[in-house]
C-alpha cells in the first residue's frame, strides 16, 4: 500500500493516540479473553476461545494498518501552502449556483473529515472538484444524484 497521507498535527496526534490505546489497552485485553477461554477446556469445542482468537486477529489487523498509516504519515505545514488555489487544509467559501447557497469548509485528509466540523475529506467527490480551483473558478462536481456546479468565493489557511 504505502500510501503517502498528509495530517496536521492534531489529525497525527489523534492517530498516534488510537493506536498506542490499541497496543496498550486493547491488545492486553484480548490476550486475557483467550487465556480465559484456554482455561475453559477443550479447544476443539469452545466457541468462546475461537471467538476471543478471531477478535485477537482483527485487533493485530487493525494494529498493522494504523502502524503502515502513520510510518506514512506526513505533517503538513501550512505555512508553505499556496493560498491561490484550494489545496489540503484550504478553508474555502463556496457557492451552489442551483441555490446560491454559501458554504464554507476545510479540505483535510480523509480520517480527519467530520462532516460537523465542516471538514471534508480531500478524496471526497467534493473535495476532489475543488482541489487546484482558483477564486472565482466554477466546480463542476458529479455527485451520485447529478452535477453540482460551485462557484470558488474565497479561500483561506
Amino acid at each position: 500500500m504505502s500510501d503517502v497521507s498528509y495530517y496536521t498535527v492534531e489529525g497525527l496526534k489523534k492517530l498516534k493516540d488510537e493506536l498506542n490505546h490499541l497496543k496498550d489497552v486493547e491488545r492486553p485485553l484480548a490476550s486475557n479473553a483467550i487465556a480465559e477461554a484456554r482455561d475453559k477446556g477443550d479447544l476443539s469445542e469452545n466457541a468462546e476461545y475461537d471467538a476471543a482468537k478471531e477478535a485477537q486477529g482483527m485487533l493485530e489487523m487493525k494494529i498493522s494498518k494504523l502502524e503502515e498509516i502513520v510510518a506514512n504519515a506526513r505533517i503538513i505545514d501550512e505555512s508553505q501552502l499556496d493560498n491561490s488555489k484550494v489545496l489540503v487544509l484550504s478553508k474555502v467559501q463556496i457557492k451552489n449556483l442551483a441555490n446560491n447557497m454559501m458554504m464554507d469548509y476545510t479540505l483535510v485528509a480523509e480520517s480527519e473529515a467530520d462532516l460537523k466540523s465542516r471538514k471534508i475529506s480531500v478524496n471526497s467527490p467534493i473535495g476532489k472538484g475543488l482541489l487546484g480551483k482558483k477564486v472565482g473558478q466554477i466546480a463542476k462536481i458529479n455527485v451520485p444524484n447529478g452535477t453540482l456546479e460551485f462557484e470558488i468565493v474565497s479561500i483561506k489557511r
